[in-house]
């Protein structure tokens, strides 16, 4: 469990001790950066599908997909003093609580947003066409978690945070939500073969978020929390058996073989044909 502990608690606990205590956004840009390269020495020492580890084309295409919306997401915490005092309702905030207290109430509501989208997504078409970018993947490693439509993206961060938003999210539990997704993102969709014991029915890691990927309409309408299972438990859609095994043959958007790979078409495909 050494790489899961790294990352939960190791670079997850620095992120929250850095964003309490008001460090220079640098720090934890350097903090990121240090757990995408434990990420990518995990899934090499201790590989799920070794063949996910070599590049299928898409190297370059998800380098793009990290850079401009891991660049969006550095915007949104960057604009928070300015978007909380023009939307906030009511300081209901809960200030008097422990720090961490406070993160974990801002992942939960966010939690929610984020799960809600994603289930929606999967039932109306409009939503779909830009959330496909996502579910085009033919194989499942640590990038993929940032490889969105930007602007399905948007609206995931928007439903997510707005109602921490409206009661006076404060901008340092929003630096260390964002450093925490960053993470978790890293986490839910890595090739490391790595094991949470009964925590992977609580957690929403890359165990149970495989089951999501499938590539086949209906099979893969599960697991659609980014933090937890806690709300797809409430919604009906927490599904996993430990015995599955899967491949790229498993994986992509089966009524669209042919998704565009290249970054450019990919951005373009949710506004064209029917």
């Amino acid at each position: 469990m050494g790489y899961p502990l790294f990352m939960l608690l190791g670079v997850n606990g620095a992120a929250l001790a850095l964003a309490h205590g008001g460090a220079s956004k640098a720090w934890l840009g350097g903090l990121l950066l240090a757990a995408i390269g434990a990420s990518f020495l995990a899934e090499r020492a201790i590989p799920y599908e070794p063949d996910w580890n070599r590049s299928h084309g898409d190297v370059g295409r998800d380098l793009l997909h990290f850079l401009v919306n891991e660049a969006s997401n550095v915007l949104a915490v960057l604009a928070l003093p300015f978007l909380s005092g023009w939307v906030r309702l009511h300081d209901a905030w809960p200030h008097e609580w422990p720090f961490v207290l406070q993160v974990l109430f801002a992942v939960l509501v966010f939690d929610f947003g984020v799960t809600l989208t994603h289930w929606l997504s999967h039932r109306v078409r409009a939503i779909w066409r830009f959330h496909a970018v996502h579910h085009s993947v033919k194989r499942f490693y640590g990038f993929n978690g940032l490889m969105k439509h930007p602007l399905h993206q948007a609206l995931e961060l928007t439903v997510g945070v707005a109602p921490l938003l409206l009661i006076g999210l404060p901008s340092s539990v929003a630096t260390a939500l964002a450093a925490l997704t960053v993470v978790q993102l890293l986490m839910q969709h890595s090739n490391a073969d790595y094991t949470v014991g009964r925590l992977k029915y609580v957690l929403a890691l890359n165990a149970g978020h495989r089951f999501h990927h499938l590539k086949w309409g209906g099979v893969g309408d599960v697991n659609f929390g980014l933090f937890t299972h806690l709300w797809d438990t409430l919604l009906g859609t927490w599904f996993y058996t430990p015995e599955r095994r899967f491949s790229s043959d498993d994986l992509g958007i089966a009524k669209e073989p042919d998704f565009p790979v290249a970054y450019r078409a990919q951005l373009l495909k949710p506004f064209q044909g029917k």
